[in-house]
């Protein structure tokens, strides 16, 4: 190959550098089976949405689901690590805790568990959005207090960005949750992924 032409390849290579890096950020969301798309199409979740609204915003990112039906936080915090070397998210969304809650498991536990996976994700460079949940009052007014205060009390430890609670516009109504009056429907996606943009479009650089 002539040396004028490995010159110009070389350059092209070096000018296209800077094009591909912000093509690769990406944003690990790490959740149960809230954000796995239980019940529905994966396609029609929010965090497909998301990917989706990514494309129409124009934003260099792209989505990468790590969450699992039936994840606790420990489980989060023990996959959280490999997912964090192989992806380099510019952004972590945290949606866990929930199965923690309906297993009655102590809020102090989830609140170490999660607390550590924002260290983590921080630690990485990457910028978090951490998601809440609320648990049913069957569950007594002291823990479904303690529950929810958590989130916005890590919120407030390590200065991230909070949706305190994921099905804050539609929680009432049940026609937009499945039989198990636990999962949302698919008609519930879009309203979910609102909530979660309006607390990750600040963060998206």
């Amino acid at each position: 190959m002539p040396r004028a032409v490995r010159t110009l390849l070389a350059l092209a290579l070096v000018v296209a550098a800077p094009a591909l890096l912000a093509a690769e950020k990406s944003i690990l969301v790490v959740g149960d089976s809230v954000s796995a798309a239980f019940g529905i199409a994966q396609a029609r979740g929010w965090v497909a949405l998301l990917g989706e609204r990514l494309k129409q915003e124009r934003l260099n990112y792209i989505v990468v689901n790590a969450s699992i039906s039936g994840e606790t936080t420990a489980g989060g915090a023990a996959r959280l690590r490999p997912a964090l070397e192989r992806h380099r998210p510019a952004v972590v969304i945290i949606e866990l805790g929930g199965n923690d809650g309906l297993r009655g498991m102590p809020v102090a536990t989830m609140k170490k568990n999660l607390g550590g996976m924002i260290e983590q994700s921080r630690q990485a460079g990457a910028r978090v959005l951490l998601v809440g949940m609320r648990m049913p009052p069957n569950y007594g007014p002291q823990y479904t207090s303690e529950f929810e205060r958590a989130y916005a009390d890590l919120a407030k430890r390590y200065g991230v960005a909070l949706l305190p609670f994921l099905f804050e516009d539609f929680g009432g109504r049940r026609e937009l949750f499945q039989p198990d009056g636990i999962h949302p429907t698919e008609a519930a996606q879009p309203v979910m992924l609102e909530s979660v943009w309006k607390r990750l479009r600040p963060l998206l650089k």
